[in-house]
C-alpha cells in the first residue's frame, strides 16, 4: 500500500495538491477502496483498425461517405448488405460472446440510442448508411433464439425493420466476413447482440465470472481479467476501439477520455485550473463494480484544489473535451501537444 503524500504549490501554473485515494489507501466517493500500484512502462496494446467512429459516433467518415456505406471493402453491396436476414443463428465469437447473425453470418447490432418499450429506431440518415437496418421481412428464427422475441418497428421513412426482444437490429458497414464483430463497442453504444435482445459482451462477462472485454492484459498478473464490471450493469468507464487511435477509454456515454502532459501522477499535480476547464472538464469519479476492460486497481481518484473528486486512471487526472460533441469523437488528441487519449493499457496514445 502505497502511503498518501503531500506537496506543496509549485507556482501558479499547476498546483500541486496531497495524494487522494486514487493513488493510495483509502476509499473513493463511490465507496471503492483503493490500492493504486503504477502500471509502469508498457507499450500500448491498441489494436487500430477494428473500427470507427465518425459523426455521431455511428461509424466510420470514409465508410459514410463511401456511398455505399460500406467503403471500398470486399464483402458485398450496400443493397446486400441491407437485405433480409433470413434464418437467424447464434454465434460465438471469441472477444465478444455468443452473438446473433443473419443467415449469412453477419453479426448483428443494438444501438443504446433506441428503446424497446416501445420499439423505436434512432438512427436514420448518415447513421443508417453505415449501420444498416435489418429489414423485417423474412426473418425466423433458430436454435438457441425464442421466436417470440422477433417483431418489427416501423421506420420514419415507412420501412419495417426487424427487432429483437424489442430492440431494432442492424448490421455494421466494416463488418465484411462472416463472424467479424468490428462494430462492439463502436462510440460506446453500439453492441452485438446476444440471443436474448441483451448485449452480448454483458453476457460473455456473466460467464466468464464478471470479466467483461479482453483477456487480461499485461501487468494484471493474470488476475480478475481485464475489468470485472457487473453483468448487465451500465458501465461508466469501458473500452472502445478507434479506427486511428485503437482501443481507447471512453466515459459511460461513450466520450473519450484525455490526459494532460502538464498534470503528473508521481508526485500527483493538477496543471488544468481556470480558463482551461472551460474546454476540459474533470472526468467524476466512477464506481468502480460499473468498469469494463481495465483492471479495478487502476481506477482511483484525486481532490482538486476546488475540493471536488475528479477520476484518475494509473494514478492520471482524466478529463473529457467539450470539442468532443458526440459519443467516439477524439477530437482533442494531440491538441496543443499535450492532451491525449488514453489506451486499454492505461497509458496515452501517440500522435499519429
Amino acid at each position: 500500500m502505497i502511503s498518501k503524500r503531500r506537496a506543496i504549490s509549485v507556482g501558479s501554473v499547476a498546483a500541486v495538491i496531497m495524494f487522494a485515494a486514487g493513488c493510495g489507501g483509502g476509499t473513493n466517493a463511490a465507496g471503492n477502496v483503493n490500492s493504486v500500484q503504477p502500471v509502469g512502462d508498457g507499450k500500448a496494446i491498441g489494436k487500430g483498425g477494428d473500427s470507427a467512429y465518425g459523426a455521431g459516433g455511428y461509424g466510420s467518415d470514409a465508410a459514410a461517405g463511401s456511398g455505399s456505406g460500406y467503403g471500398s471493402e470486399s464483402g458485398g453491396s450496400a443493397a446486400e448488405k441491407a437485405g433480409a436476414a433470413g434464418k437467424l443463428a447464434v454465434r460465438a465469437i471469441a472477444s465478444v460472446g455468443s452473438v446473433v447473425t443473419d443467415s449469412a453470418g453477419a453479426t448483428l447490432y443494438r444501438f443504446d440510442k433506441d428503446t424497446p418499450e416501445p420499439p423505436k429506431s434512432s438512427c436514420d440518415g448518415d447513421c443508417a448508411t453505415v449501420w444498416p437496418p435489418v429489414p423485417a421481412d423474412d426473418a425466423t428464427a433458430s436454435e438457441g433464439i425464442e421466436a417470440s422475441l422477433l417483431g418489427e418497428v416501423t421506420r420514419t421513412d415507412g420501412s419495417r425493420q426487424l427487432t429483437l426482444a424489442g430492440w431494432p437490429v442492424y448490421r455494421y458497414a466494416k463488418d465484411t466476413k462472416p463472424g467479424e464483430a468490428k462494430g462492439e463497442g463502436v462510440g460506446g453504444t453500439w453492441h452485438a447482440l446476444a440471443p436474448d435482445g441483451k448485449k452480448a459482451i454483458d453476457a460473455k462477462g456473466g460467464a466468464e465470472g464478471g470479466t467483461t472485454g479482453d483477456a487480461a492484459k499485461p501487468g494484471t498478473g493474470g488476475e480478475g481479467g481485464a475489468g470485472d464490471a457487473k453483468p448487465g450493469a451500465a458501465a461508466e468507464l469501458a473500452v472502445a476501439t478507434n479506427e486511428k487511435l485503437g482501443r481507447i477509454l471512453v466515459d459511460g456515454k461513450g466520450n473519450t477520455l484525455y490526459r494532460f502532459d502538464k498534470d503528473s501522477a508521481w508526485p500527483m499535480k493538477i496543471g488544468c485550473l481556470g480558463a482551461c476547464l472551460d474546454t476540459w472538464k474533470p472526468a467524476p469519479v466512477v464506481d468502480k463494480t460499473k468498469v469494463a476492460g481495465i483492471p479495478q486497481e487502476w481506477i482511483g481518484s484525486v481532490k482538486r484544489p476546488d475540493g471536488s473528486m475528479q477520476l484518475t486512471i494509473d494514478c492520471w487526472p482524466v478529463y473529457t473535451f467539450t470539442g468532443d460533441t458526440a459519443p467516439g469523437q477524439t477530437n482533442g488528441h494531440g491538441k496543443q501537444n499535450l492532451w491525449f487519449a488514453v489506451n486499454d493499457a492505461g497509458k496515452k496514445v501517440a500522435v499519429k
